[in-house]
């Protein structure tokens, strides 16, 4: 293996140099750089996710220990307070817009979803990330007390996060459900939080089909039953009419395996009703997409306290989930994201394959050892 080649640089080979440094050029305020690029804030902020530094002084420590073997990718110098000005007046959409640029790439070889509905499955869903009003006065959210929202629409194609915004956490999630682009034929799931009859009606009309919990203060209009014979489970499936959507809607009440009971709106008049309940049960893939990003990623503290700046960190740690999105992918090997995050993490500055590294090579086991 070439000397230079440490598991950072192969990893990096996923981020295509030319067109980063095209979407630095068009997303660039101010003058020119002396001796700093958008590059090196990337790399530093990327190594960042990656080995889990907690602040920035112990993230440019570390980028300084091992300064020898990061020459190779094209880094300049990163000294705190040039980071930390970056961070801070640099425009985020740069990584918004390369996010969306690793999205593609990842969709093209994302495993598809359990349903074979022959469309697009989203699953909506916002979480709240607590913030002090002292620190971020912008992330506005109660009183006294602050908070961003990430916003997301994930796919069952590989769960990757197809749609992903953030706002401050006084923000309703219908808001911004509202302005979503949903392709006509895909299907969309979310819980009780985006009742909104009039985006219900928006869905229907756009030929988009969806799921959701129904209200219990729900005023219904009942009509015919739905005729056959019911799944397990399924003790209601009957059309309903709810009060200003034109339309006919759909009325599934399921009983889960725990007794608990749950009733689904829907508009997919054409999916049995045991499918409804399990597309809803999917939902929980976005619950746990949270709980992963939280816990593997530097989604809680930041390094900065401007918005940009807290953006500018959100959007690459969004690169590094699709990173190992697509690493998972290609390799093929049944390991989890968690499990090459740590070995990236233990191995980040060696030298070492990246294949072997996930697949370590067999090794043939010597005969004469055996006789010893």
């Amino acid at each position: 293996m070439a000397h230079s080649s440490t598991v950072l640089n192969q990893v990096v080979a996923f981020f295509k140099r030319h067109e980063f440094e095209s979407l630095a050029r068009k997303h660039h305020v101010g003058g020119s750089f002396r001796s700093f690029n958008r590059w090196t804030q990337f790399m530093a902020l990327l190594v960042g996710q990656l080995s889990g530094r907690k602040t920035l002084r112990d993230l440019v420590e570390n980028l300084a220990v091992q300064s020898h073997k990061l020459y190779h990718l094209g880094m300049k110098k990163v000294p705190r307070t040039t980071l930390a000005r970056v961070n801070e007046e640099q425009p985020h959409q740069l990584y918004k817009e390369l996010f969306h640029k690793m999205l593609g790439r990842c969709q093209a070889i994302a495993p598809k979803n359990r349903f074979k509905l022959n469309a697009k499955l989203f699953l909506l869903d916002a979480t709240v990330i607590k913030l002090s009003l002292d620190v971020f006065p912008w992330a506005t959210y109660q009183q006294k007390k602050g908070a961003i929202k990430l916003h997301v629409g994930l796919s069952a194609d590989g769960y990757l996060p197809e749609f992903f915004d953030m706002t401050t956490g006084k923000e309703h999630e219908i808001n911004w459900a509202r302005a979503l682009n949903l392709p006509a034929g895909s299907f969309a799931v979310f819980d009780r939080g985006y009742t909104d009859y009039s985006w219900y009606q928006t869905l229907t009309s756009n030929g988009v089909f969806f799921v959701a919990r129904l209200k219990d203060n729900a005023m219904i209009e009942y009509f015919k039953k739905r005729r056959g014979r019911k799944a397990k489970g399924v003790v209601v499936d009957q059309e309903i009419a709810l009060k200003g959507i034109k339309d006919k809607l759909r009325l599934v009440q399921f009983i889960a395996e725990d007794g608990n009971e749950y009733r689904f709106i829907t508009n997919a008049h054409h999916l049995k009703a045991a499918v409804v309940a399990e597309l809803y049960k999917e939902r929980w893939q976005i619950e746990l997409f949270f709980k992963w990003i939280k816990q593997n990623l530097k989604v809680k503290t930041f390094l900065g306290t401007s918005e940009n700046a807290v953006q500018t960190q959100l959007w690459i740690a969004m690169c590094v989930y699709l990173l190992l999105a697509w690493l998972k992918f290609n390799s093929k090997l049944g390991l989890s994201a968690q499990q090459m995050l740590r070995l990236l993490q233990m191995n980040l500055f060696e030298r070492r394959n990246l294949e072997h590294l996930f697949r370590p090579p067999q090794i043939t086991p010597n005969p004469q050892l055996a006789l010893l």
